[in-house]
């Protein structure tokens, strides 16, 4: 059996008896090359895959493998990508319909697992098509429009078919926030107190025929004195017995969102840790089990035995009351692929208290979260008791003016005995008719009541919120752009890249992100169009179901993405378009120009303005001819094919070379360090955080006089048996000594309180 993952291997192993070896192809083992685009649009739009480098060793290791096996099962992830890795795997390995064997499953589990080994199938090619097919659109659509934005903006852009929408989207709110201008008005809260000595907030509605919007203090100060003076009476009491209802087990938007909201995770720690938990985690004396279902789904559907385990548990632990009287079913959303059930535990009766001792904090946080999710989903309605009531004021002058009050007590708690989902912040500019009282004292139609307080509370309507990483999820699963599998590879390419940035747990675009976005409108508008992109994920879902030929839906799209192509080229001068690079109060330190701030997939940095512009270069031999057999040999003063700069022949210590005139002529860098506030233990000077190639890490400022350096987060406590400082590992939640002969941790405090 070839799966992907070592981890699930491992799983597996223990599941199956002596006849089978489990291996993994650790992902893919074939795809387009990096170095050219791959496809050949001439020929039908054929994809020229070949083996990934560094992947021989082990291709020739499963080969062996597979020429003395009987049968080979191929039980890569069930989605279209695991189903296209087990056509690849089949073409590279040479195996034939008859040995190889296509199995999935939706959760690793014992019964599973052998269960799927007892019904294989051949490999679905209109899966491996609908995959190919979002290969190809996405391989044309980068390949093709990438070096148009280097040639008209800035080289070593990307762009891409899903992500060019997402930060539109970014984009575009940021342009409302900017455009949205404050509109004042006001509220005034008042507090009573009832008979019975009890205090009642209510809020200022209007008159008895409508309600009132209070624009200006002036008029706020006609209706305070109004009110200072009149005689008040309970007009109107309303009781109301309300059904709150739980919410659905997750699909992976949810669950990323939800993830997000309680959590604090990004969507790619998220998945990282979902995919740990579906592969398989040491139980103890169980062994390896997988704990949760396949964790790419937008279903919310789940099975029959699923459904009955929760029943049981529920009964068991929280008593009939709480299992409503017919279970519950969740209809999935209409673009729905529906191949998997929703997100659940394998098997509620692992329970996240029990197995916290066996699981990292993030794993055991996701866990506890998708298992108090599913177990709600089944459980009973909460039953809240409403009360609201019309407060009226008599004015000396005979008016009658009205506060609106309400409360709420849950008479059931039923799935809130368990869990409550988190809602989504929304701007504070709401003019509520009433204020909420956790109860409302008893009272009755015709009381009176005396005023204790008058509050008058000068607001402004507030702009939409930024984007955060859930919010932005939930936009693009609500406009049907993309699909499981891509939100988390969306966002962490559109942030690496640079188009968007992090502020806070808000998502801004960027100055390059803005920029690109307004030519991608302009020029490449069905491209970018929302309406396309979803239908776009509806072709592909009708080829999976082979209602659609693939070669058919690419050949639509390129005709007209080539003539958008070809137009843009024409109407774009290269000066057209000019980034603004943010001069900084550095200079540098081998020619002496000001730096500006610049932009990597590894964060801002300080850079001398004469650093490359265009990498354009060709090397030559003793003979002067081109090192590189396949590139032309050039002419000087012609166009730079990567730029349109002019092209001049160079010397550099190995001889002479040609380059484009935006070539390097100062590659002076200098990392931007951001300030822990934290002082260094060694010399006291500032800790701030730095990069190591991809790696963060923390070092003195005062480097190379002070050669203080962790891995870890450091904070301004100190080591209880050492002294040295304690540090705070990524995504856990102890605090342990720096100091490498020290094993001292602490629980940190914040992490128990909250």
């Amino acid at each position: 059996m070839i799966v992907e993952s070592p981890a699930k291997a491992t799983t597996i192993k223990g599941y199956l008896g002596g006849n089978f070896k489990v291996v993994a192809s650790k992902g893919h083992v074939r795809d387009l090359p990096k170095s050219t685009l791959g496809i050949n649009i001439e020929n039908g739009y054929e994809p020229k895959y070949i083996n990934i480098r560094g992947k021989g060793e082990l291709i020739n290791a499963l080969k062996k493998e597979a020429k003395n096996a009987g049968i080979v099962y191929l039980a890569t992830d069930p989605d279209r990508e695991g189903e296209a890795i087990s056509w690849h795997l089949a073409k590279v390995l040479g195996l034939d319909e008859k040995k190889a064997k296509r199995v999935t499953f939706n959760e690793i589990t014992k019964s599973a697992v052998r269960s799927a080994i007892t019904k294989p199938r051949e490999i679905d090619m209109d899966l491996v098509n609908s995959q190919q097919a979002r290969r190809i659109l996405d391989r044309i659509v980068g390949y093709k429009l990438s070096p148009f934005l280097w040639s008209k903006v800035k080289n070593g852009l990307s762009a891409g078919r899903v992500q060019t929408v997402a930060t539109r989207l970014v984009v575009e709110r940021e342009k409302e926030i900017r455009a949205f201008k404050n509109e004042e008005f006001w509220t005034i809260d008042a507090i009573f107190e009832t008979l019975g000595k009890k205090n009642v907030k209510a809020r200022f509605y209007g008159n008895t025929s409508e309600r009132l919007h209070l624009t200006d203090g002036a008029a706020t100060d006609e209706v305070i004195k109004k009110l200072e003076s009149a005689a008040y009476r309970v007009s109107a009491i309303r009781n109301n017995v309300k059904q709150r209802n739980p919410a659905p087990p997750f699909t992976t938007s949810l669950l990323q969102q939800e993830a997000y909201k309680k959590l604090g995770f990004t969507s790619q720690r998220t998945m990282k840790t979902a995919q740990e938990l579906y592969e398989g985690i040491s139980v103890g004396k169980s062994g390896e089990h997988g704990l949760i279902t396949y964790m790419r789904t937008d279903s919310m559907r789940i099975s029959d035995e699923a459904r009955d385990a929760a029943k049981a548990f529920i009964t068991d632990k929280f008593g009939e009351m709480f299992y409503p009287e017919t279970p519950r079913v969740y209809k999935s959303k209409g673009h729905a692929q529906d191949a998997h059930e929703a997100i659940r535990p394998v098997d509620v009766n692992y329970i996240p208290e029990d197995l916290k001792a066996n699981l990292s904090p993030d794993q055991y946080k996701l866990y506890k979260l998708i298992w108090d999710r599913f177990v709600a989903s089944q459980m009973a309605s909460a039953i809240i008791d409403a009360v609201s009531a019309d407060i009226a004021a008599t004015t000396r002058s005979g008016e009658a003016l009205i506060f609106k009050a309400s409360g709420e007590t849950v008479r059931f708690k039923g799935f809130l005995a368990l869990y409550e989902e988190t809602k989504d912040d929304a701007p504070d500019d709401s003019e509520a008719e009433d204020v909420k009282n956790t109860r409302l004292p008893a009272m009755h139609e015709g009381d009176t009541l005396s005023l204790s307080e008058l509050t008058p509370r000068q607001n402004f309507t507030q702009p939409p919120l930024r984007y955060s990483e859930a919010t932005l999820i939930k936009a693009l699963e609500e406009k049907g752009i993309g699909r499981p599998s891509t939100y988390t590879p969306t966002l962490t390419t559109i942030i690496t890249r640079g188009y968007i940035e992090r502020k806070g747990k808000t998502l801004v675009p960027t100055s390059l992100g803005e920029i690109t976005t307004e030519l991608m409108v302009e020029h490449f508008a069905p491209i970018v169009d929302y309406k396309f992109t979803a239908t776009m994920e509806d072709e592909l879902d009708n080829i999976a179901d082979g209602k659609e030929n693939f070669k058919k839906i690419i050949d639509d799209f390129y005709k007209g993405f080539a003539a958008l192509l070809e137009n843009a080229d024409k109407s774009i001068a290269k000066d057209d378009i000019v980034l603004e690079n943010k001069p900084l109060d550095i200079f540098c330190e081998n020619c002496g120009a000001q730096m500006i701030l610049k932009q990597s997939r590894y964060g801002k940095f300080a850079a001398c303005p004469n650093y490359p512009k265009c990498r354009y270069v060709v090397t030559l031999d003793k003979n002067g001819d081109p090192v590189k057999k396949e590139q032309p040999k050039p002419v000087e003063g012609m166009t730079c094919p990567l730029c349109g700069g002019q092209i001049f022949l160079r010397k550099g210590r190995f001889g002479e070379f040609y380059a484009c005139e935006n070539y390097p002529k100062c590659r002076y860098t200098k990392q931007l360090a951001k300030d822990t506030g934290i002082a260094c233990p060694k010399c006291g000077g500032k800790l701030v955080q730095k990069r190591s190639g991809k790696r963060v890490f923390y070092g003195c400022d005062n480097y190379p006089q002070c050669d203080f350096s962790v891995w870890d987060m450091p904070t301004d406590k100190k080591c209880p048996l050492c002294g040295a400082i304690l540090v705070k590992k990524k995504g856990g939640d102890k605090l342990s000594c720096s100091s490498k002969g020290c094993k001292y941790t602490e629980k940190e405090q914040a992490a128990e309180q909250k």
